[in-house]
């Protein structure tokens, strides 16, 4: 978006609400062209207008009774498909909402709006800006350019790794912008560069800013990990630790804020971005306390700043490749990485699943050049006017596709099994069967699939046969593993590499005729939970859960 174009918010309902309406957005009108219309058809020609001028619509507000449609909910629905990236929220009276809340519960179910607002009756109506300001927030990080750029990408060499570098800079949160070599920020950025001033040619990417530091040449993303949050030199391995923390998804995450902030000396290690798989989420609608829904990476950067607040030390692109067990009682376990050994008194293993892989050759090699694995936000907005295939029937692919369909001409949600029903949430399914841009096939798998340097095409077998189709984009969200085979023999797993806790574990491995202790391993100290554990929910509320009931069974652990 060029800078020089200001978004607009559009906004539609009958002629006695403009003065209200008006005067209450004027507070955006800093940063947003505010535009009213008081009738269906001044709405469309806004609309029309936006569009001639190329001017992004951050904010479609309409009210529940518009001159011109039988309700302000078919406006949504029609200026939506020319706005698909905008938020929409239904603005209805105090004398509407009586009556309208049957229709607003069941649009909201749908995914038709993204909530609706009573017009403000009086001044100050902070709740209403609240939700304003959020959805402006969550437009200008996922559908726009970022103004200012916290970290700049000069693009070359490995397309792939600029997608997996942007991937975990979106997951993060830190604003990025990419350039090319020859543009203006990329001539600037090379000739700074050392190895350019003694003549020698850079090796792309190149990443430089002040999240990051210094300049980094052929970077990697785990090399923009360490650098972000600290290179594994910052740990003194001669200090010994309350708990480490090893992964920060949502267990890992709730186990640091309550670590923490009880007292408890926390690092955490994550080789990847802070948030694990659940960070990667573009909307969560389901989790306890955020009524109008939150992305996987607001979520997990709110914990993050939690944890830090309370004095948690985070170090991404630092992975735990091996734990030697205690050699006693009172004796510390020991945490190997790739940066030296911490000693901690307590550690909890957090690390979650790993998607699968699809393991078609042509595919594989085509990763981050239109196949991706998980919902790669980042890729999202590349995705602009092509037809896009979501593979995979839990929550996880769900959110992809409704997050897609803003963007791809269409979405094809892939499922092996014959339904939805059985693995994926009521509500996602009604939202994705009210979304005109995704369709559904069922027993239906990738079989094959290929292009010349991005993906072009894919072959499906579904019960009708194999058919190849036209392919712009591939996510893949196809279950997942437990990524704890790095884990010491002593720590307990069943058939597919979960972890034993509690009163799961086999009884043939309890000391003394007793089962550890809820969320403990076989050896006494090391602690699992979320997504690795056997038996666990899959969902980011338990997984949070498990992770914050961890610290009192530490606390039970370290006490005399």
């Amino acid at each position: 978006m060029p800078a020089r174009v200001r978004p607009a918010i559009v906004l539609v309902v009958a002629a006695e609400h403009i003065p209200t309406v008006d005067s209450e957005f004027g507070r955006y009108a800093r940063d947003y062209d505010v535009l009213c219309a008081d009738t269906a058809e001044a709405g469309r020609s806004l609309v029309e207008r936006t569009l001639v001028d190329q001017q992004p619509v951050a904010l479609l507000g309409v009210g529940w009774t518009v001159p011109g449609v039988e309700s302000g909910l078919d406006l949504v629905d029609e200026l939506h498909t020319k706005l698909p990236t905008a938020r929409r929220i239904c603005l209805p009276t105090m004398d509407d909402f009586r009556r309208a809340l049957p229709a607003l519960r069941v649009a909201l179910g749908q995914g038709r709006i993204d909530t609706y607002l009573l017009i403000p009756q009086g001044p100050r109506d902070e709740e209403f800006h609240t939700a304003v300001t959020e959805y402006l927030s969550d437009w200008g990080w996922t559908a726009s350019s970022p103004e200012i750029e916290g970290v700049q990408i000069i693009e070359g060499g490995s397309r792939a790794e600029v997608s997996r570098i942007r991937d975990f800079l979106d997951r993060m949160g830190i604003p990025h912008g990419v350039h090319s070599p020859d543009s203006e920020v990329g001539r600037r950025v090379l000739a700074e560069l050392p190895s350019v001033q003694s003549g020698a040619s850079p090796a792309f990417p190149v990443v430089t800013a002040g999240a990051v530091g210094k300049a980094i040449e052929g970077a990697t993303a785990r090399q923009v990990a360490r650098q972000v949050y600290g290179s594994p030199q910052v740990v003194d391995a001669s200090d010994l630790v309350d708990l480490v923390v090893i992964g920060s998804g949502p267990a890992g995450l709730a186990a640091a804020v309550y670590g923490a902030s009880e007292g408890l000396d926390t690092v955490v290690l994550e080789a990847d971005a802070v948030g694990g798989q659940a960070g990667t989420s573009s909307m969560i609608r389901n989790y306890l306390g955020f009524p109008r829904g939150i992305s996987g990476m607001r979520l997990s950067q709110r914990a993050r700043f939690q944890a830090t607040r309370f004095g948690a030390r985070i170090y991404t692109g630092l992975a735990a490749e091996a734990i030697e067990p205690a050699a006693g009682p009172g004796e510390p376990h020991v945490v190997h990485t790739e940066g030296g050994e911490l000693r901690a008194r307590a550690v909890l293993v957090a690390t979650g699943v790993t998607y699968r892989r699809i393991g078609i050759a042509p595919l594989e090699d085509l990763v981050g050049l239109g196949v991706y694995y998980g919902a790669a936000t980042s890729a999202t907005r590349e995705m602009e006017g092509r037809d896009v295939f979501v593979v995979g029937g839990g929550n996880s692919a769900g959110q992809a596709a409704v997050y897609l369909a803003r963007y791809a001409a269409s979405v094809t949600l892939l499922v092996r099994r014959p339904d939805l029903a059985a693995t994926m949430s009521d509500y996602l399914i009604r939202e994705i069967g009210s979304t005109a841009r995704i369709s559904v096939r069922t027993s239906t798998r990738v079989v094959d699939g290929g292009g010349d340097t991005h993906l072009q095409w894919l072959s499906l077998s579904g019960p009708d046969g194999v058919h190849r189709v036209d392919a712009g984009g591939l996510f893949l969200l196809l279950g997942a593993d437990p990524c704890g085979d790095w884990l010491p023999d002593a720590v307990a797993r069943d058939e597919h590499g979960f972890v034993y806790t509690g009163r799961e574990v086999p009884m043939e491995r309890w000391a003394d005729g007793r089962p550890p202790a809820a969320l403990e391993t076989t050896v006494p100290g090391i602690f699992a939970a979320g997504d690795l554990r056997a038996g666990s929910m899959k969902r980011v509320a338990s997984a949070s859960g498990e992770g914050a009931a961890t610290v009192a069974l530490v606390h039970a652990h370290l006490a005399p």
